[in-house]
């Protein structure tokens, strides 16, 4: 039988004995010291401990508070109470508040007042963005060591807001400028394209309210407005036609002389525009090559003149016609493009074209302009209205009237400006005296409406004057009108509907204007005046304070005159017209008080 070994028995006594200590058997594989997971288990359990403790004195003592962490507009707020939060945020952001707000948006830079465009910060509402703190220990834990930029309520007078932002749109809005190429006198220059932009207005709105209190410089957004052009489209413009173009001098070989055109000419007549691709097409303004090459080629040139009628001796003569042979510039010119891009061999044909007269002699003797068919005169004008009167005859004397043709007054002379050698005269000008260019033009006006009223021939319009004239007959009178550019707004025309021509003739003394028309007679005329009804006195009227005319006035009335067309050969009645005509009163102006 083995041998076990025995422990003494204890009697309460104490011995020598000690206790045998068993020794712990070593670990085999997959066994872990039990003593070791005590260790680990008390370590974290103490560490839990202690993050309880902390979780719960942390949440105790920051009740109420900003979570930490928050920044407003860049000011940090965490952990503050609300009142010191509200405080801190009032202190570090009214101050820019009022101040001007830096913008840009695309090239601009500029600012925008808070004030005018109504903006407003909603303390309460902000803090309350920013929330409380928050009950999770691990996003707690991390507010340590981050931040989080919460922003600012904002709120906004809209019409304020928006009005602001217009004024801005205008200030940022820039056209977009397509490149081309110019010429600093012979030198071309490449202007490059640019696109244009436009402010995005809701967006911008909406960046307003967001950031405007940041402090920073606010970025608005645009929109850009491009362009066809390219900087590499304008550089092979440069380099491919502008520079070649001003290289030397452009010969135009006429018959039997040459012009040159210097490189100075053929730089202004250029210009660009955009085409597809990004590139530029030059064009050429013929008329400056040519009214730089025509004065050297005029001898090269004839002259045409239109048939014409001349009274010699008080009758009526035709003036020969003459055909003409110029230079026709278009299809002469059109090789340029191709030409001006070589720096040799710079040189283009003159064409040559007939210009044949609008009235030969044949059709001038054929008009049968061979007498009076109707005439007329007026008397009794101012000299300065007298010069305008003589300026204006001598424009119209001789000018003929093909058959089916309508005379234009306004057409025939143009402008009537001082450029054309009329001078200033008394007008009637809203019942009262006046000057101005060109008065006196009306008397005229008068005298070659009845010349063609008593020629029988078809008004083509005409009007009266609004006030009834004493040296005129009543509804048997014209006036005319222009704007200062020359426009015609009152115009007296008549129309030629005989089957033969009629020529003008107008015969000036400083007393009296006279108009006759030559042609073949077809009738003889008479004019019947109307009774003046429907009368009204003239109202009083206070006249300017410097060069005030006193006048008496005239009464209004109503008037008209029939005209009666009668053959001339056999005396039967063609035709009968009215016409009726109201002139107002003419006021009575009053000097130096009112009325």
């Amino acid at each position: 039988m083995p041998y076990e070994p025995r422990w003494p028995d204890s009697h309460g006594e104490q011995t020598d004995v000690l206790p045998v200590v068993r020794p712990e058997p070593e670990p085999g594989p997959g066994r872990t010291p039990k003593r070791s997971f005590r260790t680990a288990g008390l370590i974290a359990g103490g560490v839990f401990g202690l993050l309880v403790a902390v979780y719960g004195i942390d949440l105790l003592i920051s009740q109420g508070s900003v979570p930490r962490g928050v920044t407003v507009a860049g000011v940090d707020v965490g952990g503050m109470g609300r009142d010191a939060a509200e405080q801190e945020l009032r202190g570090k952001i009214e101050p820019r508040l009022t101040r001007p707000l830096a913008v840009t948006a695309g090239e601009y830079q500029g600012t925008l007042s808070p004030t005018l465009a109504g903006l407003k910060l909603d303390w309460p509402q902000t803090l309350d963005q920013a929330g409380e703190q928050p009950l999770n220990p691990f996003t707690r834990l991390s507010s340590f060591f981050s931040s989080r930029e919460v922003g600012v309520v904002s709120h906004s007078d809209d019409a304020k807001l928006t009005a602001a932002l217009e004024t801005l749109r205008g200030q940022v809005y820039r056209d977009p400028v397509e490149g081309t190429v110019k010429f600093d006198g012979v030198q071309p220059v490449a202007v490059p394209p640019k696109a244009g932009q436009k402010l995005d207005v809701a967006g911008a709105t909406a960046a307003v309210v967001e950031k405007w209190a940041s402090g920073e410089t606010l970025a608005l957004p645009v929109t850009g407005t491009p362009v066809r052009t390219t900087a590499e489209g304008v550089q092979a413009a440069l380099d491919g036609f502008a520079r070649p173009a001003v290289s030397g001098p452009l010969v135009v070989k006429g018959e039997g002389k040459n012009a040159t055109v210097k490189p100075e000419a053929i730089a202004a007549a250029i210009t660009f525009e955009p085409a597809d691709g990004g590139g530029l097409t030059p064009k050429i303004d013929n008329a400056k090559i040519a009214e730089a090459a025509g004065p050297q080629l005029k001898s090269t040139e004839k002259e045409g003149k239109d048939a014409t009628i001349v009274f010699e001796g008080g009758k009526p003569a035709v003036d020969p016609s003459t055909d003409g042979r110029t230079i026709d510039w278009d299809p002469s010119l059109k090789p340029l493009p191709d030409v001006l891009k070589k720096t040799d061999g710079r040189e283009v044909p003159a064409i040559y074209k007939d210009s044949p007269a609008k009235v030969t002699t044949d059709q001038a003797n054929q008009l049968g302009v061979k007498e009076v068919v109707g005439e007329f005169t007026t008397q009794k004008f101012a000299a300065d209205s007298g010069v305008n009167i003589r300026v204006v005859a001598q424009k119209v004397n001789g000018a003929i009237v093909k058959p089916g043709e309508t005379f234009s007054l306004n057409g025939f002379t143009g402008p009537r400006g001082t450029a054309q050698g009329y001078v200033e005269a008394g007008v009637i000008k809203d019942g009262a005296p006046g000057r101005e260019v060109g008065g006196g033009i009306s008397q005229f006006a008068t005298t070659l409406y009845n010349a063609s009223y008593f020629a029988g021939l078809k008004d083509a319009g005409h009007k009266e004057h609004s006030y009834y004239i004493s040296r005129y007959p009543a509804a048997r009178e014209a006036t005319v009108f222009q704007n200062p550019n020359g426009s015609s707004v009152i115009d007296l025309k008549f129309t030629n509907d005989s089957p033969t021509g009629i020529a003008i003739q107008t015969i000036w003394t400083p007393s009296s204007i006279t108009v006759k028309l030559w042609g073949t007679k077809r009738y003889t005329v008479e004019s019947i005046e109307g009774a003046q009804t429907n009368q009204s006195d003239p109202p009083t009227k206070p006249g300017p304070a410097e060069n005030c005319h006193a006048s008496n006035g005239a009464p209004g009335f109503t008037t008209s005159n029939t005209r009666v067309l009668k053959d001339a050969a056999t005396g039967r009645e063609v035709s009968r017209s009215t016409r009726t005509v109201h002139y107002n009163p003419q006021p009575k102006i009053v000097c130096g008080e009112a009325p």
